[in-house]
């Protein structure tokens, strides 16, 4: 069974566009990370990163989850392992 979801990407119908009030703001970044998120791209693009800009992309993302997301929203929401 599937756990990962990438729905809105599906629908999305909004500006793509950074800066203009924070619905679409959350939207861009929405848009922006579930592409970014899928296979192919990420076949093609994490071999040509540096092994620093891998560790910078862990250490962004996991810094604003500790941030931002309790451990049980960690492992429900985000490893889905509960």
């Amino acid at each position: 069974m599937k756990k990962d979801t990438h729905n809105f990407i599906h629908g999305y119908k909004g500006l793509g566009a950074f800066g203009m009030d924070r619905k679409t703001d959350e939207e861009t970044v929405m848009f922006y990370l579930q592409k970014f998120s899928e296979d192919e791209f990420m076949k093609t693009f994490l071999p040509r990163l540096t092994d620093e800009e891998l560790e910078e992309i862990y250490l962004f993302v996991n810094k604003h989850l500790k941030k931002h997301i309790s451990e049980d929203e960690y492992h429900g929401l985000f490893l889905k392992d509960r």
